[in-house]
């Protein structure tokens, strides 16, 4: 559905993207992953035809956003971080103004009636957009993206700003619209992305630096085994018996209750430790009361993926603009010109 290759944005000496290449299926939700700054609302943007590449294609159902823009955005439903919205007209106003601003062929009444379904104002269609929550904004924001039925729909930070019953509400919204859209998101929250996306790419420093489903992202990533363990014995000699393991890099005590205490061990990368572990713990009496695998979080994929990078850039000075390259900077407005 769609296809970007070698995608890039730069901004004068600032390379805010850099050779994005990637595909998204027809049916997908795939989220792009990232801090701020990393390059999401600059690819939105290029996606949807607002901001024109420096280099590189986009194809959005076979149709290039640069040489046949008119019929790549008529499949592009597009949601910016902060909605366009004109607050003194009211929901009902709004979407038919849209409707008419998009052209669509569509029978209007029932349409509209189907958009403002989906998007969960279909009790407001009569107020005025200004005495909307902000959680109603960005569902009157969604609607204006769902008319003319897009194929593709491009939410930039969806849920930024709500509150945790409207993010959680706006979630299934998503998951809705992503059983006849193809959507792709973007989101520096972990769990926004785990929640709702098929599929993730990671985003950092404009480039991407992993592409998969959550789970592979964690097969990926896992550089070593950990275990989670409450055993019955005295700590320091327990502790004692796990570091002198094979295999076992580190042994702490995270939770001391009395001789019931909580440790968390971790192996050297492909290393299944548990038997070890067990029969070790046997010799001298300890019991296990629980033994369990730590799964890593998509916290702890995405700071194993771009810590790399930004110890790399630590090591780099930082660059100001210069005033003969940028002759406006750090003038008075006003000033000479």
């Amino acid at each position: 559905m769609i296809q970007v290759t070698g995608l890039t944005r730069r901004f004068g000496d600032l390379t805010a993207v850099s050779d994005l290449t990637f595909s998204v299926k027809e049916g997908e939700i795939v989220g792009f992953l990232g801090p701020n700054g990393a390059g999401k609302t600059t690819t939105m943007n290029m996606l949807t035809g607002c901001l024109r590449a420096t280099a590189g294609t986009v194809c959005v159902d076979g149709a290039d956003i640069e040489t046949d823009a008119d019929r790549a955005r008529r499949i592009i439903g597009y949601l910016p971080e902060n909605p366009p919205l004109y607050p003194d007209m009211t929901v009902e106003e709004y979407l038919r103004f849209v409707f008419r601003l998009k052209k669509c062929t569509l029978p209007r009444g029932e349409h509209l009636d189907s958009v403002c379904a989906m998007a969960g104002l279909s009790d407001v269609r009569g107020r005025l957009i200004r005495n909307l929550s902000r959680g109603y904004r960005q569902r009157v924001g969604l609607a204006q993206a769902l008319i003319g039925d897009p194929k593709v729909l491009i939410l930039d930070e969806p849920t930024i700003g709500l509150d945790p019953r409207q993010i959680i509400e706006l979630r299934e919204v998503i998951r809705r619209l992503g059983e006849r859209h193809t959507v792709i998101l973007s989101s520096h929250i972990l769990s926004e992305v785990q929640e709702v996306c098929d599929r993730v790419l990671v985003l950092h420093h404009g480039r991407i630096a992993a592409d998969g489903t959550p789970a592979q992202l964690r097969a990926r990533a896992a550089q070593t085994e950990q275990l989670g363990m409450t055993i019955e014995g005295e700590p320091q000699a327990v502790l004692a018996v796990l570091r002198a393991v094979p295999g076992v890099t580190d042994a702490a005590l995270s939770d001391e209750n009395g001789k019931k205490s909580v440790y968390h061990i971790t192996a050297e990368p492909d290393t299944d430790i548990r038997r070890a572990v067990f029969n070790a713990l046997s010799q001298h009496s300890m019991v296990i009361l629980s033994m369990q695998q730590v799964e890593r979080s998509l916290e702890d994929i995405f700071l194993a993926l771009t810590e790399t990078e930004d110890t790399a850039d630590a090591a780099q000075p930082e660059r100001l603009p210069h005033k003969k390259k940028f002759p406006w900077f750090g003038r008075k407005r006003g000033g000479d010109q």
